[in-house]
């Protein structure tokens, strides 16, 4: 009742400002910043590093692509995300780039943006209604996927396994466990899963994997759902005797989920096996792109890009650009068809980012 009523208020506030975008002349750009068009970021938050690498990426992009950026940060919350967008169109910003993590309840924030004709672009989420100018992001059944295909790979098909959830009022934490889950029971019936959901939370999901290690102490295989729960997960695997070299009988393989640079340098050491390389720098790059295009008055279809991604209809009247997301392991081999790259490979971001 409270996050309805939150958005309730939220919507009334940016009624009046449709009002007073719709009383405007139209000329929205920065004219401090030599006439380039004006758009407008909310990060989601800092608090991990693969969204600390996109903030990094995308003033950059802004620069390269000739906008003018306002940036806000709604730190995981609709409310502070409701709010920040009537600052941003109180700024005069031509479209506006978010990534909202509670798919679900952005419905009424991206009505009112559409009636003041501000373009959305969102960011590795995609909203359960409503619709926006494009959705970037990547495949994210197909991270579930991927992650099954090598643990399902490794462990012969046979064991127990343990899927660190993300947030299943989330798109990505939906995906994701579905991607997973499906795979596993169509090519490795011989493998239990035990599905944990963590809300993205690396707290909670050290201590869920904890009692299962403990409940069930032949767990070979992790699967985390984002880097957020790395660092818990080497501790619980510490704290067990289990972070053993990969030649070590009692390793238990780990797929992680991000392509952050601590990921890329845990699975050269032995600590963990596999990322899927999620691609913070594109996501930046692309949510401009878009920006600018909307601006532009450009329109896209479905079907192949010319940066080795593919424009989907996910629904009438949306589309998404799924960007290229590669497995990522020590080795770069192929594992249950699956080809991958090796973890010191230089064009993964995560071994760029200075």
């Amino acid at each position: 009742m409270r996050l309805r009523s939150v958005l309730s208020s939220a919507a009334s506030a940016l009624s009046a400002l449709v009002l007073l975008s719709a009383c405007s002349d139209g000329g929205i750009t920065d004219t401090s910043s030599g006439g380039k068009p004006l758009v407008g970021v909310d990060y989601p938050r800092s608090d991990t590093d693969f969204w600390n690498a996109y903030i990094k990426y995308t003033p950059e992009y802004a620069k390269q692509l000739g906008l003018s950026l306002k940036t806000t940060n709604s730190q995981n919350d609709v409310a502070k995300l409701a709010a920040n967008a009537q600052t941003l169109i109180l700024q005069s910003v031509k479209g506006i780039a978010m990534a909202p993590q509670s798919t679900f309840a952005i419905a009424p924030i991206l009505a009112q943006l559409q009636a003041a004709k501000i373009p959305v672009v969102t960011i590795d989420t995609r909203p359960d209604t409503g619709k926006v100018y494009m959705v970037v992001r990547a495949d994210n059944r197909a991270y579930g996927e991927k992650a099954c295909k090598y643990l399902g790979t490794k462990l012969g098909g046979k064991g127990k396994v343990v899927m660190l959830e993300g947030d299943l009022a989330s798109i990505n934490g939906r995906d994701r466990t579905k991607g997973f889950n499906d795979c596993m029971k169509k090519n490795y019936p011989g493998i239990k899963v035990f599905g944990e959901a963590t809300n993205w939370d690396g707290a909670v999901a050290a201590q869920k994997l904890q009692t299962d290690l403990t409940a069930h102490p032949d767990i070979k295989g992790i699967y985390m759902q984002s880097s957020l729960a790395l660092s818990g997960t080497l501790h619980v695997l510490k704290q067990q005797g289990l972070l053993a070299s990969p030649k070590d009988k009692k390793h238990v393989f780990v797929v992680s989920n991000d392509g952050i640079p601590r990921e890329l340098k845990n699975i050269s050491n032995g600590n963990i096996d596999a990322t899927v390389s999620q691609p913070a720098n594109l996501y930046a790059k692309y949510a401009l792109y878009y920006l600018k295009a909307a601006i532009d008055g450009k329109t896209f279809k479905p079907g192949k890009t010319d940066h080795d991604s593919t424009i989907v209809r996910v629904r009438d009247g949306l589309l998404e650009d799924q960007l290229s997301a590669p497995l990522v392991t020590v080795d770069g081999g192929t594992y249950g068809g699956v080809p991958s790259l090796k973890s010191t490979d230089t064009s993964l971001w995560g071994n760029s980012l200075g």
